[in-house]
């Protein structure tokens, strides 16, 4: 029996680190992966909590939404937004940002990179600094 555990020990030591790889970012924060608009060096960021609640800094705008997901299934809403006069490129940037995240169905990661798929594929870099 002391040999049936070490070898279900190791196992589980060795898979964890991927299994963890593959987890929902729940508890971090990831920028989008795009160049920045013209004139800024802001990338929209999303923080996401440990139940789902995120805080959004978009291109121009700041707000909340929250994530809910079932294996790879996932659903974005999104709450309020603060627009502190944003130019009319980067506000339509935003809004399309959210549209794409609220479309999105499902999603997926790999280490550090996490996919949204809906009409638009958006992809995100977990920040590890």
């Amino acid at each position: 029996m002391t040999a049936a555990f070490a070898v279900f020990a190791a196992a589980g030591w060795l898979t964890s680190p991927v299994a963890a790889d593959e987890e929902f970012p729940f508890g971090f924060e990831m920028s989008l992966d795009a160049p920045p608009q013209p004139g800024s060096k802001r990338i929209p960021t999303l923080e996401i909590g440990d139940h789902g609640e995120t805080k959004l800094d978009l291109w121009c705008k700041t707000g909340v939404g929250q994530f809910s997901v079932a294996g790879n299934t996932v659903i974005f809403v999104p709450g309020q937004l603060q627009d502190p006069g944003c130019p009319p490129a980067r506000a339509q940037a935003d809004d399309d940002l959210i549209a794409a995240l609220s479309e999105a169905t499902t999603w997926r990661r790999r280490g550090d990179q996490v996919s949204f798929v809906g009409s638009k594929l958006l992809r995100f870099h977990i920040n590890t600094n």
